[in-house]
């Protein structure tokens, strides 16, 4: 059975809107900056380095992204939509064409300095990884964590699939001096050959507990989004339980899985995976999420209540801390 079609537009998240006139154009004319097999690494200006976000849903109140496209490469990905804004539809494009915001850490330092943000919560690697493997060459996020020197009072969070954000760990235990810092590790099971066919370039699942591991060693609060939990896969008690047991052996804090949630835009590549590696899995895909992407009510609630079992049977958190209290399961 051959997957949902694509269908247009490829709609906004709530809370993000569309970059303005002249972003496709924009795109064209960026400099190259790397090139390596698929992948095209071009810069891209930035017309402000935080953004508000204005979803209540959300835990934070502005993100910051200092690139546009993800090299992971993930199956299930929901943000290959923001390359449409840029006229990039080819959903592959979204892990080929990479977009790297040179100016940001400058245009960052500017609005630090003219911005109170006590009490506000900033939130990185909301959109594409900030440590996918252009970082490692460019240091724009190191750049951009450095720029928070001298700022005070605020929550800030970065969620990675990467072991390098263990770099900078100089730089977030300063940050965590004056402010509230965690950091966010996506696992969504420890099976390697799994892993792998679900984020196809991403670091392997041990690497990114032992990057877990050394941020907490060094007083850094850190803990797993198990997340999203595929139907099938990624969702049976044994799998969220090993997940479970290697963040508990890291020294994470906390766990937190929600279900995968299906856009348009990632339909062909999630369907495209399981048309080679899951075969049987298609059809119930298919009608699972059919309209709307999200699967039915009464499967989110027996998915929590199986985490907040897991999370209890392993000493976890729903939540990383917050004004010194850990949110936890009731």
């Amino acid at each position: 059975m051959s997957s949902p079609p694509i269908t247009n537009p490829l709609l906004p998240l709530p809370g993000l809107k569309p970059a303005g006139r002249g972003l496709a154009q924009q795109a064209d004319q960026g400099e190259e900056l790397h090139r390596r097999r698929r992948i095209h690494v071009r810069a891209l200006p930035a017309a402000s380095a935080l953004n508000r976000c204005t979803t209540p849903r959300m835990p934070f109140s502005l993100t910051l992204n200092p690139y546009r496209g993800c090299e992971f490469a993930c199956v299930y990905c929901y943000a290959r939509y923001t390359h449409s804004f840029m006229g990039r539809h080819d959903p592959a494009a979204f892990e080929t064409e990479i977009f790297a915001k040179t100016g940001l850490p400058r245009r960052l330092q500017r609005e630090l300095r003219r911005t109170d943000l006590s009490g506000e919560s900033i939130a990185m690697g909301t959109v594409t990884d900030p440590y996918q493997p252009v970082e490692r060459r460019l240091g724009l996020t190191r750049r951009l964590l450095r720029a928070f020197g001298h700022v005070r009072g605020i929550t800030f969070s970065i969620t990675t699939k990467s072991d390098l954000v263990a770099r900078d760990i100089d730089l977030l235990v300063a940050m965590n001096r004056h402010n509230k810092v965690h950091v966010n590790l996506t696992v969504v099971t420890m099976d390697t050959e799994l892993a792998r066919g679900l984020e196809p370039r991403a670091p392997r699942p041990d690497l990114r507990l032992r990057a877990l591991a050394a941020l907490g060693r060094a007083g850094i609060q850190a803990g797993v989004f198990a997340m999203p939990v595929l139907p099938g896969l990624t969702d049976s008690r044994m799998n969220l339980d090993r997940v479970a047991a290697a963040t508990a052996a890291a020294g994470g804090h906390y766990l937190i899985a929600q279900p995968l949630f299906v856009r348009d835009c990632s339909r062909s590549t999630l369907f495209a995976y399981l048309r080679r590696h899951h075969p049987a899995l298609v059809e119930r895909y298919a009608r699972s999420f059919g309209r709307g992407g999200r699967l039915e009510p009464n499967y989110g609630h027996r998915l929590a209540a199986r985490v907040a079992g897991i999370r209890k049977r392993h000493g976890l958190a729903s939540g990383p801390a917050r004004d010194g209290w850990e949110d936890s399961d009731p």
